[in-house]
């Protein structure tokens, strides 16, 4: 039996992404390989001792077990908190492909359950993908531009996006104030040489530091303007849950 390093697992509303407004079940796996300068859940980056789990769905009740928590565990505890009927269950994190063998085990033990299976990640461990994909019903990926994140991962992306069009898959870029127009349009592009009919969301940063400032709203209205030369379907969606209050 696997063991895995979970963060935190609750039930809550979808704040991001395609999927705003629908409840799911989070489960937020420990651990990451990339250091993103806007990231907001800075506590998943590293391994931790314990993990909090929600004792009824969105009661706001946690218990704080020791990790690292098996497969069979963690499974019982999705689906004590799936009794509200959610959409979905998000493997997020931190990196959920980190850890992928004790997430495949996992995926294979709550496959039963009537609700869909989605992975937020950030696109870049590809063989990982490969390694689960066929236990998800859905993918939002992260395309990291080096203006806001600091980082350069083009290359990883494109593999990414290859393996993962496999299934219902959407993209998702944060800009901030410093972001660069022209990498945008380089997401659009690497985009469509994969499927011009993925959807690209646009998600304003979540300042999280002072340092950090919010893209100007007409500039985001040009942006979505010229980047629907690129794609067919282009939103602008802020973290919705930050503004709601939910976890």
């Amino acid at each position: 039996m696997m063991y895995g390093n979970i963060l935190e697992m609750f039930s809550s509303i979808q704040g991001e992404g395609l999927l705003v407004g629908c409840r799911q079940v989070f489960v937020r796996l420990a651990g990451c390989n990339l250091r993103c300068r806007y990231c907001d859940t800075p506590g998943s980056q590293t391994d931790q001792q314990s993990c909090r789990i929600e004792t009824a769905p969105g009661s706001r009740n946690f218990q704080t077990l020791a990790g690292p928590l098996s497969a069979a565990a963690a499974a019982g505890h999705i689906t004590s908190l799936s009794a509200v009927r959610p959409h979905s269950i998000s493997f997020t994190g931190g990196e959920p492909l980190l850890q992928t063998a004790f997430l495949k085990e996992l995926l294979q033990r709550v496959q039963t359950l009537p609700v869909g299976k989605y992975l937020e990640t950030n696109g870049t461990l590809t063989d990982n993908l490969a390694e689960v994909i066929s236990l998800l019903d859905m993918i939002g990926m992260d395309i990291k531009l080096p203006s806001v994140s600091q980082m350069t991962c083009w290359a990883e992306h494109r593999d990414f996006l290859r393996v993962a069009r496999q299934k219902s898959l959407f993209v998702k870029v944060v800009v901030s104030a410093a972001t660069v127009v022209e990498e945008c349009i380089m997401a659009a592009e690497l985009i469509r040489e994969v499927d011009q009919a993925i959807p690209l969301i646009l998600q304003p940063v979540t300042p999280s530091n002072p340092r950090e400032k919010g893209p100007d709203p007409a500039w985001m209205l040009r942006l979505q303007a010229q980047l629907l030369r690129y794609l067919t379907d282009v939103r602008v969606i802020p973290q919705t849950h930050k503004f709601m209050g939910q976890l």
